[in-house]
């Protein structure tokens, strides 16, 4: 005869497998978000976990700020692009960093929901990139108050590691330390490196589409002289199809792990990288006529991640620049498995290579949860 505890794990069985059998239902946007929402819900007695639009130049601006306990150094990511925002792809990249920095990402002006809350012709004659470097000034110093810290780390990714830099060689004395991702040194260089592989590459495929508009935009960079930004377009298109953005992907797959964001409206994630292309209208010609080659000496620690396959600011060429440079402290890590996407491609290490290097400099200065 059956026991009761028997009986009772047979219906619980039975019960799985009729509902192993039944048709997947079909969930929409809302559901997957409101699941992604409460697995990183921050419950800790003094997490912080704050989602706002905080005036900053003139103008509204996205900021979201997450962390396990507020004891925690205080990590601004500047995103690239211009115009890329790294905050709709922080539930997926970001939830390990966030039990050991308090974290801040920031959608700059014109990119994601701060280019969606304003008017774009009362914006543009402000997207210089002086004022993107104001703006960190500006957002830097909030932060400091509102969380009574007197240093706090900047991560400057791409296009964000130029203004990362500036800020650096502006306010060393904020700075438990700088930390380029994709650091961005000697901009014509790396764009003559990065078209120089696009067009091995494309004829190492045998593809004529590739060669052709590749050798259409020939000389692309040449020294003195400003790139047209359809050429740009172009190089982009094929650098980053050949592998040069992402190691092992022929695409970025951030826009993917965007639609799910919990900080944006399922219309504001339809629309969050419309800011791109707009942003770098203005700024990308200007951006890649840079050269940090003159800054040999930094004020601040130094800290450099490099993906060994990126081609869209190549990494080699900033490996050049950090050797020259001294700073009080300073270290440079490879990712072996990584283009231009880090935190993206090797999110592990990326979080390993935060903790051994960036964090230990914090808690020399008293800024670290106990």
């Amino acid at each position: 005869m059956k026991t009761p505890y028997l009986l009772a794990a047979a219906a619980l069985i039975v019960t799985a497998h009729q509902a192993a059998a039944q048709p997947a239902q079909v969930s929409s946007r809302q559901d997957a978000v409101e699941v992604i929402r409460e697995l990183r819900r921050i419950v800790t007695p003094n997490g912080v976990d704050r989602s706002e639009l905080v005036r900053i130049g003139g103008i509204d601006q996205f900021v979201t700020i997450r962390g396990a306990d507020r004891r925690n150094p205080i990590l601004l990511v500047l995103h690239g692009g211009p115009g890329f925002p790294t905050a709709p792809l922080a539930w997926w990249t970001s939830r390990g960093l966030e039990e050991y920095f308090t974290i801040v990402h920031w959608d700059q002006r014109g990119a994601g929901k701060t280019h969606l809350v304003n008017d774009p012709k009362a914006v543009a004659p402000t997207m210089t990139p002086k004022r993107f470097v104001d703006d960190t000034e500006a957002l830097a110093a909030w932060l400091r108050t509102q969380f009574g810290k007197d240093k706090l780390f900047v991560l400057g990714t791409s296009w964000g590691s130029y203004v990362g830099l500036e800020f650096a060689r502006r306010r060393p004395q904020w700075l438990h330390a700088y930390i380029g991702v994709a650091q961005a040194a000697n901009s014509p260089e790396s764009e003559r490196r990065g078209y120089a592989f696009a067009l091995a590459a494309a004829r190492k495929a045998g593809n004529s589409e590739a060669i052709a508009e590749l050798e259409g935009i020939a000389p692309y960079a040449a020294p003195g002289k400003p790139i047209p930004l359809d050429a740009i377009r172009i190089e982009r298109k094929w650098s980053d199809f050949f592998g040069g953005v992402m190691a092992y992907r022929p695409r970025q797959v951030d826009g993917i792990a965007a639609r799910l964001s919990p900080d944006y409206s399922d219309e504001e994630a339809r629309r969050v990288y419309e800011g791109n292309g707009w942003s770098q209208d203005f700024l990308f010609a200007p951006v890649l006529e840079l050269d940090f080659s003159h800054v040999t000496e930094l004020d601040c620690p130094l800290i450099l991640f490099a993906g060994r396959h990126d081609r869209t600011v190549n990494s080699e060429v900033a490996k050049q620049w950090f050797d020259r440079v001294r700073a009080p402290a300073k270290s440079f890590t490879w990712f072996e498995h990584s283009g231009h996407e880090i935190m993206v491609e090797e999110p592990g290490k990326f979080l390993l290579a935060l903790v051994e290097h960036a964090r230990p400099l914090a808690a020399r200065a008293g800024d670290v949860a106990p």
